[in-house]
């Protein structure tokens, strides 16, 4: 248990900082399977693909996930989204 009253602090501003994080990250989550799933019904797709990766790069910019995850979440909805174009 902490001991100081900055140590205290310490761990609420932790929790409102891992709240709003986990937060953060369920919304990227979910505008990635609006995407996936624009992609699979190909309604608005490539305006579902651009909302994701604009959230994407901010969560990136955030700190919240590594920018090479960001960009083979990128890379891979584009690349789903070229083969049902093809198809």
């Amino acid at each position: 248990m902490a001991n100081s009253a900055q140590a205290r602090k310490r761990i609420r501003q932790n929790e409102k900082h891992r709240q709003h994080n986990a937060s953060q990250r369920s919304m990227m989550r979910t505008y990635l399977k609006k995407a996936h799933a624009a992609v699979e019904t190909q309604q608005a797709a490539p305006e579902a693909l651009q909302m994701a990766s604009s959230i994407v790069d901010k969560m990136v910019n955030k700190g919240l996930i590594h920018k090479n995850k960001a960009a083979r979440h990128k890379s891979r909805l584009n690349a789903q989204l070229k083969k049902k174009m093809a198809a």
